[in-house]
């Protein structure tokens, strides 16, 4: 290995600027909102796509390992940071085009480094009648990024991998993958049709570093005709089985029709709404039930909260809101149905109330018209403020940026089937083990089809306490093994976890193994990610 080597013919190709080394590297992508610390040599900034594959051919020619990013903000995961240490940044930011649009079928070909802010500006540029496949991480999180951590939204495409029909890849040593379908029927149909022809391998490059994906074509979903949120409440924590019944009959009625539902906690939605109530904790630093039961007064949230997404024809709509009703009238309370339209009138008239209590229902207002510019396509920063939650940090510039601003967060994010005794245990679980390290247990369930629940648990800590970095990220691992034991288990994992999956592999990880042993002899490729 030279890695001296390896910077002076990087520096000559893409610029010496371009080529940040040591403390440079370290002040641009070390920081993490999980605590995490790597070693960082270089990173390289790359502004142009065709540049990468003679980075490649660099990198294995002095076996300099090398971790490609988007744009870097995969906060509560490891932010920008490798799995392991002396990993050389691909930093991917710079590649911002939008290479190919299909506006009768609503089919992008994007770069990279095209977040959901980019996408949407383009759309409204064009005046194109498609939806962003955001997410709550915010606009200037990557669209194929996401896509690539198989990462799930809260518009019709709730599956951001399941709607990717076709990518381009950089292989290890130098070499392009493109799909069979691509060079064998034309780029339309691979454009069209995500199975293509042959063996499926385009799969391998989600959650798997055998290459670095430089395009991506995605399926957009149109605009309908009418969108609608449902908002509704459980009075008591002994309403929630009954309710995830009437959810999962209501997703089984209506498929297409509702995009997902979500069910929150009381912790969960007064950590959006509510400020932390630091001077109000308990010998044991965690929140006291009875000031959650006051603050869920004052702010009017009740045990659980429920969230969903209606898609359609303005008769589809109206027949899955009576549906709806139909199915949780008898366990919902605070039933209620918004339009974009009327969340924005609504805030109007709230700015006009006088008092604190005006400035409440105003705030209130806010937050429910972001919400629905969110489910209606539009990439908002409405979820952000919960990495702050626990430790107010002032953001260093004009949008909020978690990992640089120093907020503490870790995601656990696992799927539990969707039965009410399951989903019971699960909360119990993670109550138990968020109490033992104070930490406040902030759940959500959102439905990914009416058989299965992701779950999310932000863990919020201080980020500049050492002991409180190590208490989280022993909370966390608890979480996943305990979880494990019960049948539960992430969709995604950080990269302080990524090697316990070796651990959990056999048949599955020898095949991988095999596989980059083709790829990737000298194991230069995101080395640790996900094995």
């Amino acid at each position: 290995m030279s890695f001296s080597a390896a910077v002076n013919q990087w520096q000559r190709l893409l610029g010496s600027v371009q080529v940040l080394l040591g403390d440079a590297a370290m002040a641009a992508y070390g920081s993490d909102t999980g605590g995490a610390v790597r070693r960082i040599p270089a990173a390289l900034r790359i502004l142009d796509g065709a540049d990468l594959q003679e980075v490649m051919r660099i990198a294995t020619r002095h076996q300099v390992p090398v971790y490609p990013i988007s744009t870097g903000n995969n906060w509560g995961y490891g932010s920008a940071l490798p799995p392991r240490d002396d990993c050389v940044i691909l930093d991917l930011s710079g590649l911002t085009k939008v290479l190919d649009f299909d506006d009768e079928f609503g089919v992008v070909t994007l770069e990279p480094g095209v977040t959901q802010g980019m996408l949407a500006h383009f759309l409204d540029a064009g005046n194109f009648p498609y939806m962003v496949p955001v997410t709550g991480a915010g606009p200037n999180c990557s669209v194929a990024g996401n896509a690539l951590e198989r990462g799930y939204g809260i518009t019709p495409h709730v599956d951001h991998f399941g709607a990717v029909t076709d990518l381009e890849a950089v292989l290890p040593d130098g070499s392009l993958y493109r799909t069979a379908l691509r060079e064998a029927g034309g780029q339309e149909l691979a454009r069209l049709f995500k199975w293509g022809i042959g063996a499926y391998s385009a799969g391998l490059f989600t959650q798997g570093g055998f290459g670095i994906v430089t395009r991506m074509t995605i399926i957009l979903q149109r605009k309908p005709e009418c969108i609608n949120v449902c908002f509704f409440g459980l009075r008591d924590d002994s309403l929630l089985a009954p309710a995830i019944r009437a959810i999962r009959s209501t997703l089984v009625k209506l498929p297409g029709a509702v995009g997902g539902i979500n069910l929150m906690n009381q912790h969960r939605v007064l950590s959006m709404s509510a400020p932390f109530p630091l001077n109000r904790l308990g010998e044991d630093g965690l929140i006291p039930l009875s000031v959650i039961q006051q603050l869920g007064q004052q702010y009017k949230v009740l045990p659980w909260t429920g969230f969903g997404t209606l898609y359609g024809t303005d008769r589809t709509v109206a027949a899955a809101r009576r549906e709806i009703r139909g199915a949780l009238s008898k366990v919902a309370s605070r039933l209620y149905f918004f339009t974009p339209r009327r969340a924005h009138a609504l805030r109007s008239i709230a700015r006009w109330l006088p008092g604190i209590a005006g400035k409440r229902v105003s705030s209130m207002a806010d937050k429910l018209a972001q919400s629905l510019e969110l489910v209606a396509g539009r990439p908002n920063e409405t979820a952000l403020p919960l990495a702050y939650w626990r430790h107010p940090i002032a953001q260093q510039d004009t949008y909020k940026h978690p990992s640089r601003d120093g907020s503490g967060l870790l995601w656990y994010a696992p799927l539990v089937p969707m039965r009410a005794l399951d989903v019971r245990e699960y909360i119990d679980m993670v109550k138990r083990i968020t109490h033992k390290y104070r930490m406040e247990p902030l759940i959500t369930l959102t439905s990914i089809n009416d058989r299965l629940f992701d779950s999310t648990v932000p863990l919020l800590f201080d980020r500049d306490q050492a002991t409180a970095v190590a208490s989280a990220q022993t909370c966390y691992n608890e979480l996943l093994e305990a979880g494990r034991t019960r049948g539960w288990f992430p969709y995604r994992v950080g990269i302080d976890n990524m090697r316990l999956l070796a651990s959990l592999q056999s048949d599955s990880g020898a095949f991988h193994a095999r596989l980059r042993k083709g790829l990737d002899p000298h194991d230069l490729m995101a080395p640790g990610r996900y094995r």
